[in-house]
């Protein structure tokens, strides 16, 4: 009989607890002390544009590299993901780009790695990052640039909502 019982309760939990309810990959929050959300993974008919309506952040120099960015046009809502788009150059290429949303410190965001968007262009990156509910003031898209020897360039842009 306990048996039988143990069978069905994990044939319920197998059938019910596999809906898709979790967020997207991109915006849950990474493993503990990594701070960094999981591969950009999702579908480009997700519903945004993908810089074909962008707010244009501007340019920086971030460590050896040159840096542009934008991001989808729209409100920023707290709470909700933003795409955000990069062309990097500089040498070395990148080994990884990270993104968030939020303080330098990045206390209350969520570390977004992304990914080169289109392999004819490997100067572009793109990731969703999340929006911070609630969104600090003076909140600004921080990025993160690693090279290959895993130092560290940090930059940021403002928002321009």
């Amino acid at each position: 009989m306990r048996l039988a019982l143990a069978t069905l309760a994990a044939s319920t939990l197998l059938l019910t607890g596999c809906k898709d309810k979790s967020p997207p990959a991109n915006t849950t929050p990474a493993p503990q002390g990594s701070n960094t959300a999981p591969k950009h993974d999702h579908p480009h008919d997700d519903g945004h544009d993908h810089g074909k309506a962008a707010v244009e952040l501007g340019s920086a120099s971030i460590g050896p590299y040159t840096v542009r960015a934008s991001r989808e046009q729209g409100e920023l809502k707290a709470g909700s993901d933003a795409p955000i788009d990069l062309w990097v150059t500089g040498d070395p290429a990148p080994a990884a780009v990270r993104f968030w949303i939020g303080s330098q410190d990045a206390a209350g965001s969520v570390k977004a790695k992304a990914e080169i968007e289109d392999a004819k262009d490997p100067t572009h990156w793109h990731t969703h990052a999340e929006v911070p509910d609630p969104l600090p003031a003076g909140a600004q898209l921080w990025v993160e640039i690693e090279d290959g020897k895993g130092v560290k360039h940090l930059g940021a842009f403002d928002l321009k909502r």
